[in-house]
């Protein structure tokens, strides 16, 4: 599993999954550019201590990542599509692509998706937080291929 963000523009967010991937044991990837520094003090804050612990690849483009992943699935994880997440079978393998907060996802990435899913919530609503999807869809996908850490 490779959870990847998109160029992200909140560093708390950015934090907050360099934590989540370190706890959980997946690695997570970023394209660049981003709309902050990776040496903001509130990435560094939400992240706490366990940006040594996490596995954290930047890349700094869609087309670079891209090529690193042949062969993988890209699962784009979108408010546009009617696929509920819970409804999907993941594989172990799967890179689970979030957006940016301000946009989502460009077209010629979900065009790249060949699978698109989403979080399902109360009509009238724009999103939910970057953070929080990105763990609700992992720890989905985690419990579906056995991949949660034992401990």
């Amino acid at each position: 599993m490779n959870l990847v963000l998109f160029q992200p523009e909140i560093p708390q967010n950015v934090g907050t999954l360099i934590r989540f991937s370190a706890c959980m044991g997946i690695p997570l990837s970023i394209i660049e550019p981003c709309g902050f520094l990776f040496t903001d003090k509130h990435l560094k804050r939400a992240a706490l201590d366990y940006e040594e612990l996490a596995s954290v690849e930047r890349f700094l483009s869609w087309e670079l990542f891209r090529a690193s992943r042949a062969g993988k699935r890209l699962i784009a994880v979108t408010s546009h599509t009617p696929h509920v997440y819970t409804d999907f079978s993941f594989e172990p393998s799967d890179c689970l692509i979030m957006g940016q907060e301000s946009k989502g996802l460009p077209p010629e990435i979900l065009g790249a998706c060949i699978h698109q899913v989403s979080i399902p919530m109360m009509p009238g609503r724009r999103s939910y937080n970057l953070a929080l999807s990105a763990a609700m869809v992992s720890a989905e996908a985690l419990r579906q291929t056995s991949g949660f850490p034992r401990g």
